[in-house]
């Protein structure tokens, strides 16, 4: 299996969903990404994260609330917020960075 760090540092951009299980808003991203995936197919990655179960890694990026998205280019974040966010908001702010 690929570590974190291997996985953003890829020439893939890779958005990364920083979610819980008992977060109601998390679950309203579910679909919104599914959308934003078929957007994009193979030229972008998308990947959950749990912070419950990767407490390490929220640490990592001072993650303070859920959702959060974090956007990486070449192992570096180049874009991040915390809320929800409607597929076509989300797309054109991916459209700006990659």
């Amino acid at each position: 299996m690929s570590s974190f760090s291997e996985i953003i540092g890829q020439k893939t951009p890779v958005l990364v969903d920083f979610k819980a299980d008992w977060c109601g808003p998390c679950k309203m991203m579910a679909p919104i990404l599914k959308e934003v995936k078929k957007q994009y197919n193979e030229k972008l990655r998308i990947i959950k994260i749990d912070i419950d179960q990767s407490p390490a890694v929220a640490e990592k990026f001072s993650i303070r609330g859920v959702p959060t998205l974090i956007l990486f280019k070449n192992g570096q974040a180049v874009w991040r917020q915390s809320g929800v966010l409607q597929a076509n908001q989300l797309i054109s702010i991916i459209d700006t960075h990659i």
